[in-house]
């Protein structure tokens, strides 16, 4: 990579959905993610989305599509685990429960300084949501 070149790198979990629609809207309602783009596969309430960006309001983001096993980037859903950072995780929490979400694990204080509560999402992913941001970059 050329110095002078600003980084532009980011990390997004990718994952796969049997009904993305439903997770695209549990993940806005339930946990505050923002729509960037859903691209679907036709128009009308029978398109299915091939490839959606929800943005966290904190920086950074998921990606995520209709499941395809005979793709060669398939992941079977269900199967993936998030870490999602907040300062405002008693506004999310809340948000979770009047959504109905699954609270796998409530909201507790850890030995390594965080805040976190987890959750189940209607395809089965998990989601841990706390205060800890991660250490400093080491140089």
């Amino acid at each position: 990579m050329n110095s002078t070149q600003p980084s532009h790198t980011r990390v997004y979990p990718a994952f796969q959905a049997h009904d993305p629609q439903a997770l695209l809207t549990f993940l806005v309602d339930a946990l505050g993610f923002v729509e960037n783009v859903a691209y679907r596969d036709g128009e009308g309430e029978g398109a299915e989305i091939v490839h959606a960006q929800l943005d966290w309001p904190g920086g950074g983001g998921i990606m995520f599509g209709s499941y395809k096993p005979d793709n060669p980037w398939c992941r079977e859903p269900g199967t993936a685990g998030v870490y999602l950072v907040t300062d405002d995780l008693d506004t999310v929490y809340a948000r979770a429960q009047a959504a109905g979400a699954d609270i796998i694990r409530p909201l507790e204080d850890t030995d390594y300084g965080s805040r976190e509560f987890g959750l189940r999402d209607p395809e089965g992913n998990l989601w841990s949501i706390g205060t800890y941001a991660g250490e400093p970059h080491q140089a």
